[in-house]
Parts: structure tokens; sequence; C-alpha cells
């Protein structure tokens, strides 16, 4: 058997896929609530998908912010073909809700550390320059001046 004859699944970059399954699929271009197994329909429609390559896809698709804020307010999941496919429980919804609880407490109090980083920085650069302009006022006081 030759290269050009085996069936070889190449890697795939994640982000990419996850790219090319929103170009494909308007359950994943929405960011619709997906029915548990769409990695099996998936597979089925690009059957030489690396399977790895689409598992960390879909993680980072299930784990962000739209995906979340759509499963928080949703009823139903889809299906590939946009068909009904079950139903978001309340407990998947109060899930999505504490992961979006956590995100944005998390990034206000990165927001907030920066901000108060920054504003040490500021303090110090000030204290600097009065340091610098004391030292120089003193030297004028003091130093030699000419002979």
């Amino acid at each position: 058997m030759t290269t050009a004859e085996s069936p070889v699944t190449t890697p795939l970059d994640p982000r990419a896929l996850l790219k090319d399954l929103q170009v494909r699929f308007d359950v994943f271009r929405n960011h619709s609530p997906l029915a548990i197994g769409i990695d099996k329909q998936v597979q089925a429609q690009m059957p030489d998908l690396e399977k790895k390559a689409l598992r960390l896809a879909m993680r980072n698709h299930t784990i962000s912010t739209r995906y979340l804020k759509e499963m928080e307010k949703a009823a139903v999941r889809l299906n590939l073909d946009g068909t009904p496919a079950g139903e978001v429980t309340e407990e998947n919804r109060r899930h999505a809700g504490e992961l979006l609880r956590e995100r944005f407490k998390k990034q206000n109090e990165q927001r907030r550390a920066a901000q108060a980083t920054a504003k040490a920085a500021e303090a110090a650069a000030r204290a600097e320059e009065q340091r610098a302009a004391k030292l120089h006022q003193l030297t004028e006081k003091f130093g030699r001046k000419g002979r």
C-alpha cells in the first residue's frame, strides 16, 4: 500500500476545525445548544476527521462565553441539521450560569489587579520624579557656583 492509498487522517488545528464547523453547520455558527453525542454526527459527516482534533474543537466551542450564554437561556438541544434533539435541563442551565459567573468574576479580579498594578507603577513614577526634582533643587542650592 502506498502513501497515496493509505487513509491517513491529518492532524488539524482545533481552532481551524471549529471555524470550518461554523461555516458548515448553523448550530455551531449560532452557538446553539448541541445534542448529546453530536460528535458522532460530525464524525459521520466528516469521516476522515481526527477524533482528538474534533474533541478539542468541541471543547473550545462548548466553553465559549457565547455558547454558555445560549445554554443558560435555551430549552432545546439541536442536531447538526437544526432539528430538536432533547431538552436543556435546569441542571445544564444552572451549570452554564455558574461557569459564566465564575468567568466574569475572574475577569473582574484580573482587571482590578491590572488597575492596581498600573496605579502602583504610576505612583512609583511620580515618587521618582519628585525625588529627582528634589535632588536637582539640592544640587542647585548647594552645588558649586562658577568660581
